[in-house]
């Protein structure tokens, strides 16, 4: 059964596997890149391999950094990853709770202040992130906001974002 294009009864299978194996919750993300150096093309490139399939997602830096500006920054992804992450945590918890939705629509919104990035000073590069979720449902308003409030705590979208993440670096 689908609820808000989310297919309850894999949603569900996994959910047992995890109830037996905590280890079954685990998953393991990887995407590497390539920094392009041919002149007019796009400054760095991935290949992202899915379940089914893959797709060459391309990143380059404004006019004003010194890219073409001919696809997205680096930080618009990050935004994108972190919308579409919320989104997903939202409808999926909707779900779960039988709550259909008629609409969902995420936007994610920062103001970069790049003076840090240049080297000219050590304010934050990023202040804020805001999210702006725009939901329609016959549910009732304190059903939303409780779904809300689960969607914050159990996106990892977020938990990336408001979360010290330990770094490591391996250079080659």
């Amino acid at each position: 059964m689908k609820v808000n294009n989310v297919d309850m009864d894999k949603a569900g299978i996994f959910v047992e596997e995890v109830k037996r194996d905590k280890n079954k919750a685990i998953k393991v993300k990887k995407v590497e890149g390539t920094w392009n150096f041919e002149e007019g093309k796009a400054q760095f490139a991935s290949t992202l391999e899915y379940q089914n399939g893959s797709a060459i997602v391309e990143a380059d830096a404004p006019q004003f950094m010194g890219g073409l500006g001919i696809k997205p920054d680096p930080v618009q992804y990050c935004l994108f990853g972190l919308a579409a992450c919320f989104a997903q945590t939202f409808a999926s918890i909707a779900a779960e709770k039988g709550i259909s939705l008629k609409k969902l629509k995420v936007l994610a919104e920062n103001k970069v202040n790049l003076s840090k990035a240049l080297g000219l000073s050590n304010e934050p590069i990023v202040e804020r992130v805001k999210l702006f979720v725009e939901v329609s449902s016959d549910a009732k308003k304190e059903n939303l906001k409780e779904i809300e409030a689960l969607a914050k705590e159990r996106c990892p979208g977020v938990y990336c974002l408001t979360n010290a993440i330990k770094l490591d670096i391996v250079l080659n």
